[in-house]
């Protein structure tokens, strides 16, 4: 029996007693051997790491260890790859087994793995922050296989990496009900290796879904007259994918809103399937923008469905300052052809709309002041989201996958 610091409050659980009188420190009193193992684990995760006490508890209900050796390895072993300490408290906070096992046979050897692929400190921290879970997988039956599996698809350990930090989860897939006959389907349709690894390399998660539903969609988007030999039509599937059909609705309602057919929205949709995918508010904003601001017609957009997946604020705002400026002076005429000008280039645009103007520091001055104004906004937004995801409804101790 002995008194232990440590930060405030709980409750009464398995014979032992934390107390909230000092809402600093406060005097806990142990009344077992694992009473003392646990307190240990809690004060020890609360000054290595600050998390908050109520963190500390819950993550000491799947850990415990009475002694720093073990858990300060895995810090030491991080720290030296580059980690953060907050961004070990996230993996902690996911898995908090990762300081129980012995590491040296349970995390080293995975992490080692990566990095004789070529994964830089930056990737680590975007796999493991996301998907600690990989180290609960069998590097030699799992995580390996998987592995060598789609590299041969990229035929390039630096292009596999990118697509597995895009989604590490499918590295704990099965290979052989989850992956491979999604892949045979495309193949036994006629798509291109070329076209399927539009799939794997940017949206791996599509291509674990379950098979029956998979060929469902594939189907689906080959009646809708797609052509397996294009990348529109995986494209088309990736959408499915992500689009439910009261989704779907949803999307029709809101361009039918402005003036949409349903063969404009399938006619769009064939151009170019991601704008299914963008959302309902943007969408309104977009098409706001291009109506009521520009004076354009709905129809516009239809024909051209890309633009309505440019960003309002880096993107069409800012040009539209320009070209409404080159308006004015009778420079440019706005019409329906205007809209190329947001299709273009940085530096198409540079060359074409500012700087052959004799108005082109006015111009550049212009668009500056615009492109900083989104950039402000961004940050503001940006500063938002972080307090949301640090001081929440949940508490959190540390960051968000989004590393």
């Amino acid at each position: 029996m002995f008194d232990l610091l440590c930060k405030s409050i709980l409750h009464r659980k398995n014979g032992y007693f934390i107390t909230a009188r000092n809402p600093v420190l406060t005097c806990v009193r142990f009344l077992s051997t694992d009473a003392n193992q646990h307190s240990f684990t809690i004060s020890y995760l609360i000054k290595t790491y600050g998390f908050s006490p109520e963190s500390a508890v819950s993550i000491s209900k799947s850990v415990s260890f009475e002694n720093p050796e073990k858990p300060d390895l895995v810090l030491s072993f991080f720290k030296n790859l580059g980690f953060s300490k907050s961004q070990i408290s996230e993996i902690i906070r996911k898995y908090p087994r990762i300081l129980s096992p012995n590491p040296e046979k349970a995390i080293f050897p995975k992490v080692e793995f990566f990095r004789s692929k070529g994964a830089s400190t930056p990737d680590l921290i975007r796999i493991f922050s996301c998907y600690p879970w990989l180290f609960t997988r069998s590097l030699d039956n799992q995580l390996v296989p998987s592995f060598n599996f789609f590299r041969d698809f990229h035929q390039s350990d630096e292009k596999t990496i990118a697509a597995i930090k895009r989604y590490p989860n499918i590295l704990a897939r099965r290979l052989e009900t989850a992956v491979i006959p999604n892949i045979n389907t495309l193949q036994e349709n006629g798509v291109p290796a070329a076209n399927i690894l539009l799939l794997v390399r940017y949206h791996p998660q599509k291509i674990e879904m379950e098979t029956d539903k998979f060929k469902k969609i594939v189907e689906e988007v080959k009646k809708m007259g797609f052509d397996p030999l294009k990348s529109q039509f995986v494209l088309a599937i990736m959408v499915l994918i992500g689009t439910s059909r009261s989704m779907w609705d949803r999307k029709v309602d809101v361009y039918k809103r402005w003036g949409w057919s349903t063969e404009d929205i399938y006619r769009a949709f064939a151009k170019y399937p991601w704008c299914m995918a963008i959302s309902e508010d943007k969408v309104m904003a977009v098409m706001d923008f291009y109506v009521n601001k520009l004076n354009l017609e709905s129809s516009v957009t239809a024909h051209r469905p890309l633009l309505l997946s440019l960003s309002l604020k880096k993107r069409l705002v800012p040009r539209a300052s320009v070209i409404q400026f080159l308006s004015s002076k009778s420079l440019i005429k706005m019409d329906s052809g205007i809209t190329r000008v947001f299709e273009y280039t940085e530096k198409d645009f540079m060359e074409k709309c500012i700087n052959c103007y004799e108005e082109a520091p006015q111009l550049l001055k212009l668009y500056n002041e615009k492109l900083e104004l989104s950039k402000q906004l961004d940050d503001q937004q940006q500063g938002k989201r972080k307090m949301v995801l640090h001081f929440g409804p949940f508490g959190r101790d540390a960051g968000s996958c989004n590393t």
